[in-house]
C-alpha cells in the first residue's frame, strides 16, 4: 500500500495506535506554530493527534475525509511524487478559513520520515496556535 493511501487510512481511523504503523521512529514534524522541529515518532504522533482534534472537532480524526462529516476539513489537491507528497487542505476553525498543505516524505518502507504543515492566512495561523496549545495540554494531561 502506498504511503498516502496508508495516511488516509490512519486519519480515517479512530485508533491512535495506527500512527505507529505509518510514522518512522526518527520522524521529524515541522509545525506551523512552533519554530523548533519536533523529532521522533511519539512527539509527531502527539502533534498529529492534536491537529486532528483541532481541525476535526469532537469526531476527528476518523471522519476527516467523509463528506458527510460535521468537520469542514478536507483535502482538495494532491501532488504525489516517488517518496514525497503535498496534500492541500482547507477547513474552518471558529469561522476562520484555513488553507494549508501537509508536505510529507517517506522511506522505502512507506513510513513517514518528515511531516511539515504550512498554514495561511495569518489569522488562521494565530487561531491554530491558540487551539493547538490547548489540545496539546489536554493530550499531555490524559497521557500523564
Amino acid at each position: 500500500m502506498h504511503a498516502i493511501e496508508k495516511w488516509y487510512e490512519v486519519i480515517k481511523s479512530d485508533n491512535p495506535d495506527k500512527y505507529d504503523e505509518i510514522l518512522a521512529e526518527d520522524c521529524i514534524f515541522y509545525s506551523p506554530v512552533v519554530y523548533t522541529p519536533q523529532r521522533g515518532r511519539e512527539i509527531t504522533k502527539m502533534y498529529l493527534m492534536a491537529a486532528g482534534g483541532v481541525f476535526g472537532g469532537e469526531d476527528s480524526p476518523k471522519e476527516i475525509l467523509d463528506e458527510k462529516s460535521p468537520s469542514k476539513f478536507r483535502y482538495i489537491k494532491e501532488i504525489i511524487g516517488e517518496n514525497s507528497a503535498v496534500l492541500e487542505f482547507e477547513t474552518e476553525i471558529d469561522g476562520i478559513y484555513v488553507n494549508g498543505i501537509d508536505l510529507m516524505t517517506w522511506n522505502e518502507e512507506n513510513k513517514i520520515t518528515e511531516f511539515k504543515v504550512i498554514i495561511r492566512p495569518l489569522q488562521a495561523v494565530n487561531k491554530l496556535h491558540q487551539q493547538m496549545q490547548d489540545m496539546l495540554e489536554k493530550l499531555k494531561a490524559s497521557q500523564g
